[in-house]
């Protein structure tokens, strides 16, 4: 299928790399607001290049777009996508509110094309183990469930780009911005949220709206309790690597990044001796775009993207369809609405 890219710079470059390294599917077209960017940026990839987007959406060949804005400004776009009959793969997080959320889903029925959500973290072997451990029952009771994402930005990443650590356009900050990809998974893993208590601040930061550091303590409906730690602010020469913890009355296992930490069941399975010879940490330091963002491989992207062109093929939802790329979304805005409000519990 052919795709094209909407946006421009360090994420749409991700994209670009992707579609080219997947299966099912090829680079036809860029969009950018400025012509000589677009021009170039199309020569370098190889593709067409448009700076009217109306021109952009109505290329026949066109099947596929990918949204790369801001994440405040994904909305318009993907109802424009949608209105021309194209699928809409859209960036994390999918919009900076459930309501925008939900406008963008209506769009995509209401036109029958296929809405899904990049959480490119979701697709790798690690992921895979944990998440078949879950449906296995293998945690037995869930008792206690993290996600801890202690990375480091500097001053200048921020001031890169005006609409950075703003809520109109960033939609928040260290919870929406990078933590989104870790409480995605911890809810993917561990089931839906219940209430939510929190706290935020800006502790390191100058110049932005947002919060760096954000702590938030979790009730699952499931019963199971946990927490969410996310910044921006925790400085290491390395970076931390990202973590997903799962505890459980049968079981117990850690996900640091792609490789597990942790994996420790009271009932052995045989696949488990290959998965501590495979999936575990090992020696090597540093979190995956712990320090810098350009520091992420696109492998999960390809292959997030690759889910999506067999879906559309298959006539089934993706699995990262909009209803499920908006559920950390919504948690993440009632940590916002607690931690603005003293730390009130809110439910969801």
């Amino acid at each position: 299928m052919k795709f094209g890219i909407i946006g421009a710079g360090m994420i749409a470059n991700f994209h670009a790399k992707a579609i080219e390294a997947m299966e099912g599917g090829e680079l036809h077209s860029v969009y950018g607001r400025r012509p000589e960017a677009v021009e170039e940026l199309a020569k370098e990839l190889g593709c067409k290049g448009y700076s009217d987007f109306d021109e952009f959406l109505a290329d026949p060949e066109l099947e596929i777009v990918t949204i790369a804005t801001p994440s405040g400004a994904h909305l318009d776009p993907a109802i424009a996508a949608a209105k021309a009959g194209k699928h809409v793969i859209c960036e994390k997080p999918l919009e900076i509110t459930p309501e925008r959320i939900d406008m963008m889903i209506a769009a995509c029925e209401e036109a029958g094309v296929t809405l899904a959500g990049i959480f490119n973290r979701r697709f790798h072997p690690a992921m895979e183990a944990f998440k078949k451990a879950v449906e296995e029952g293998r945690f037995g009771q869930l008792t206690i469930c993290d996600a801890q994402i202690k990375w480091y930005r500097d001053q200048a990443y921020y001031d890169s780009g005006a609409w950075r650590g703003t809520w109109n356009l960033d939609g928040g900050g260290a919870l929406m911005n990078q933590s989104i990809h870790l409480i995605d998974q911890l809810i993917y893993l561990a089931g839906d949220v219940a209430t939510v208590s929190a706290s935020m601040a800006c502790l390191a930061h100058e110049g932005i709206e947002v919060e760096d550091t954000a702590v938030a303590v979790l009730e699952f409906k499931n019963g199971a309790r946990g927490t969410i730690q996310g910044s921006t602010a925790c400085w290491s020469s390395t970076g931390h690597p990202a973590e997903v913890n799962l505890c459980g009355d049968r079981g117990s296992a850690f996900l640091a990044d792609e490789k597990f930490r942790v994996w420790d069941f009271a009932e052995a399975k045989p696949e488990d001796e290959e998965i501590r010879a495979t999936l575990m940490q090992g020696s090597e330091g540093g979190g995956l775009g712990a320090n810098d963002p350009k520091a992420i491989n696109f492998t999960g992207h390809q292959r997030n993207f690759e889910d999506v062109v067999e879906a559309i093929k298959a006539g089934r939802p993706p699995k990262i369809d909009g209803n499920e790329a908006r559920r950390a979304v919504a948690l993440i805005c009632a940590i916002y609405e607690s931690a603005k409000n003293g730390g009130k519990r809110v439910e969801l």
